[in-house]
């Protein structure tokens, strides 16, 4: 390969530019995100780095420091600094210094540390010998200290290699269904099938359609596979990589949702995709506390409790279950108080779901070391262009304040001001039009606060959906939208996360929260499942304003992710 037609060019910050119009794109790509992640693709250049987490996902992943180099080398335009060459092999190095596995002694586990370094730099940090007690080459520690010790070694710059056995879980018949329930043929698309492999190191998947009896091998223990995330987009179908996990597993299994909406569509796709039966999947939810061989519940009911200074009392709901897989949908959402009963659970399978890795906390090390490293993702825009998730089209529609509220928001502090700005009346005659050049269209109106979205709500005449409204009245407005027979839906952000509304193809944002890009890819999601017509983001923003600046970090994400974005000045006088 000629120099010119390299794709690559290295930097020494650790970024990587790689060139969308190089005939080896696609191969290098592939090959790059194996220990890059990916920052921005915008329309002509990519942009990747590389980080101490991503190169210890790699690591994870079997990928060494020799083979980094050389892909590389291989498509690198220029000579690799060296610096990143050096960087990578140290840091590469420490993956595999530090490994857990099973000890001479009941109820703990053994952490190798030969290297006399890191071992004096472990028992210097008293916090880390807390957990510990020294033994020949190493260290023993409890099985239910397992999870944070890995936090606390990986905080000082020691990922742990996780060798330690799994358990089993108890034993569930079930597999997948060649026909839906509707007569529709099913199949898991091949990047779902991929992405499974992947978690689980799998060569191959047996079984997923067949049924199968109990394995005559009846250990209590596996050997130490089957725990990271899974990063896909919005609409491509994460709960499909769950469920065929499950069924190639046939285990009991805990799935962890955001909200009750979430819970019952994993029901629902669960009876749709698989032979199991309503008496085995229980809901863990306000309303209900059933435990079953497939528990679904949200995050909420976790860290419920009556008082603060009291114990969360559904954490036991890790431990009762004999479950041999536990299912984390919207990783990213997990609540910080959930990572100290997941420290405890390290034994048990584990999958993260996800379309992004971003935490707003940045507390992404935690998710890599407590459910596990990032084993398998794909781009937004190569599912676009493959058919498997919808076109979309982002529009930010700027409009000035009108002069009643100009002097209120001069002297106005922050927080004030950034919420005039999102409560601009003059939205409402927008919002008015929008619906107009869409007819026939599925569409959401969504909103951070609640007194805006009421006032839409009552403008257009379509039904509201808020954090009060009750959990059947959403599953009804849920379902007669999804049939066609209510075209509007205005909701607030209960509706960010985990909503299959797959005929949405317009979403019109007239508020968020202060630019969150984790936000902004959740609600661009609510309309990019494959459709007959291409999807339409709407995001109305207040001109020179607080909110413009925020919205600036929005619009900066969604073209990092390869999303063209027009804006548009609408002028007051053409909205009388």
């Amino acid at each position: 390969m000629s120099l010119a037609a390299k794709p690559l060019i290295v930097q020494s910050d650790n970024t990587l530019l790689l060139d969308v119009h190089s005939p080896v794109f696609e191969k290098a790509r592939a090959e790059i995100a194996l220990f890059a992640d990916l920052v921005k693709s915008p329309e002509h250049i990519h942009t990747y780095r590389i980080s101490p987490l991503s190169l210890w996902n790699a690591a994870s992943a079997g990928l060494a420091a020799q083979g980094i180099r050389g892909i590389l080398e291989r498509y690198s335009r220029y000579a690799l600094p060296e610096n990143v060459v050096f960087q990578i092999g140290e840091t590469i190095a420490r993956y595999g210094k530090l490994r857990l596995t099973r000890s001479d002694q009941p109820g703990k586990l053994f952490l190798e540390a030969e290297d006399e370094e890191i071992r004096a730099e472990i028992l210097a940090h008293r916090g880390i010998m807390a957990l510990l007690e020294e033994c020949a080459g190493g260290f023993r520690v409890a099985l239910v200290n397992r999870g944070t010790l890995k936090a606390q070694l990986i905080r000082i710059g020691f990922p742990v290699k996780d060798e330690a056995p799994l358990v089993r879980g108890d034993f569930l018949p079930l597999c997948l269904r060649s026909q839906s329930r509707n007569g529709k043929t099913f199949r898991p698309r091949e990047y779902q099938i991929e992405a499974v492999k992947a978690w689980g190191s799998w060569e191959a998947l047996d079984g997923l359609e067949t049924p199968r009896a109990e394995s005559a091998d009846t250990a209590e223990e596996v050997p130490g596979s089957g725990f990271g995330t899974v990063v896909l987009p919005c609409g491509s179908g994460k709960t499909i990589i769950g469920i065929v996990a499950l069924a190639h597993l046939n285990t009991h299994c805990l799935i962890l949702t955001p909200n009750v909406a979430a819970v019952h569509q994993w029901i629902d796709e669960l009876l749709d995709k698989t032979t199991l039966s309503a008496e085995q999947i229980g809901e863990y939810t306000g309303d209900r506390k059933q435990i079953r061989p497939i528990t679904i519940a949200t995050y909420q009911i976790l860290v419920w409790r009556r008082r603060k200074d009291e114990d969360f009392p559904h954490f036991n709901l890790f431990r009762e279950g004999s479950w041999g897989l536990v299912i984390y949908d919207e990783v990213h959402l997990l609540p910080a108080p959930v990572f100290r009963v997941v420290a405890e659970i390290q034994a048990v399978r584990r999958m993260g779901l996800t379309a992004t890795l971003i935490r707003e906390d940045g507390r992404e090390e935690d998710v890599f070391t407590l459910v596990g490293p990032k084993r398998y993702d794909v781009p937004w825009k190569e599912l676009e262009a493959k058919g498997w998730i919808a076109t979309a089209r982002c529009i930010e529609i700027r409009v000035d304040l009108p002069d009643e509220l100009r002097i209120p928001y001069a002297v106005a502090d922050r927080r004030k001001k950034f919420r005039l700005a999102s409560e601009n009346p003059l939205k409402f005659p927008i919002v008015e039009q929008l619906l107009g050049n869409h007819p026939g269209e599925g569409i959401l109106i969504i909103g951070q606060y609640i007194s805006q979205v009421q006032k839409i709500a009552a403008l257009t005449g379509a039904p509201l959906i808020t954090g009060k409204t009750a959990n059947r009245e959403r599953e009804r407005l849920y379902g007669a939208f999804r049939k066609g027979e209510i075209e509007v839906l205005v909701v607030s952000k209960v509706a960010n996360f985990a909503i299959d509304l797959p005929d949405a193809s317009v979403a019109i944002q007239v508020s968020g929260t202060f630019g969150s890009r984790q936000e902004e890819a959740q609600r661009l999601g609510r309309i990019l499942r494959p459709k007959s017509r291409n999807s339409t983001f709407y995001s109305l923003v207040s001109r020179s304003t607080t909110e413009e600046e925020f919205a600036a970090n929005r619009q900066k994400f969604l073209t990092e992710q390869g999303y063209r974005y027009t804006i548009e000045l609408w002028e007051e006088a053409e909205l009388q």
